[in-house]
């Protein structure tokens, strides 16, 4: 029986975490996610999908506030793990828990490592219109995501992709390739490589103002934009003072006279804005409501005209 300690806390954790349980011969001993935070308009605690998952699956949950305490290595070295599975756990973990497990702590991260070590790999590479992402998983070390690596597996990145999009593909992908990774080192089958650091790239954590969108970018770079920034932090204009979220769009025209963010067009397609050198098509986009509409459902509730311009 394979023992594994599993370490996550949001939707991206999720299919690994029931993978590895849907597994006779692995025993989750422990899962360890964030604590219960404040959330939604009445900031009640909401407990993470992790938590949730594990409870559903009968499994027993920590949730220290601080992991890297003299209580909690105590705890998870009485556990006796053979691996620590850590999928966007959310802590920085110390040598001391790092070097718990027997064989390997693993880490399940969503890019083709050294591109896009840190916290917003999917976004990186759909905002940097990349053709291809994966998933790899390494073997853990201080350093962040720069630990020797195991497996990685790709697949490709769809011009209509928003960041949901390749999350939802990438976690099942994660999950897949965690089996795979613990069956090879318990049959003897696999040899950690050490990433190459001097192609070492970064994605570090977003902000909500990291959402605006330039519209003196190119229009296929703004297009870009607004699908990585899609669900988190969104991607968000100004209109005659009001935010404006933006969730898909397409590449129009590569040519406009106009100038950047002027709507150009209206019609069935969408929402035509002028860029720094071509046209962006909005297509969804939110309204006074709240609601995610399409650009035509928009319009229709909306005051836009011609020479209107975004923010």
């Amino acid at each position: 029986m394979t023992r594994i300690v599993f370490m996550g806390t949001p939707d991206f954790a999720v299919p690994p975490l029931k993978a590895l349980a849907a597994r006779p011969d692995f025993e989750i001993c422990r899962v360890i996610t964030q604590p219960d935070r404040p959330k939604g308009r009445g900031r009640k605690p909401s407990p993470p999908p992790v938590k949730t998952a594990a409870l559903d699956l009968g499994l027993t949950v920590s949730q220290p506030e601080k992991l890297n305490t003299d209580a909690m290595v105590e705890e998870l070295t009485a556990l006796a793990p053979d691996y620590l599975v850590v999928a966007a756990y959310g802590q920085i973990l110390s040598q001391r828990i790092l070097d718990i497990p027997k064989k390997y702590p693993v880490n399940i991260h969503a890019s083709l490592l050294p591109r896009y070590r840190g916290a917003a790999p999917i976004q990186a590479a759909i905002r940097n219109r990349d053709d291809t992402s994966g998933v790899t998983i390494m073997v853990m070390a201080k350093e962040l995501d720069a630990g020797d690596i195991l497996l990685f597996k790709e697949t490709p990145i769809h011009p209509e992709d928003t960041a949901r999009d390749l999350h939802d593909r990438l976690t099942k992908l994660g999950a897949d390739l965690i089996l795979d990774t613990i069956d090879q080192i318990n049959a003897g089958r696999l040899t950690p490589t050490p990433q190459d650091a001097e192609n070492a790239t970064y994605a570090p954590m977003l902000k909500k103002e990291d959402g605006r969108i330039d519209w003196t970018q190119s229009h296929l770079d703004v297009v870009a934009h607004i699908h990585a920034m899609t669900p988190w932090p969104g991607a968000f204009t100004q209109l005659a003072g009001r935010r404006i979220k933006v969730f898909t769009a397409a590449p129009g025209q590569d040519e406009t006279p106009d100038r950047p963010g002027t709507v150009c067009a209206v019609d069935e397609q969408g929402i035509h804005v002028a860029t720094g050198t071509g046209v962006v098509i909005i297509r969804e986009l939110m309204g006074k409501s709240g609601k995610r509409l399409s650009a035509n459902a928009f319009l229709r509730g909306h005051s836009l005209a011609v020479s209107d311009r975004f923010e």
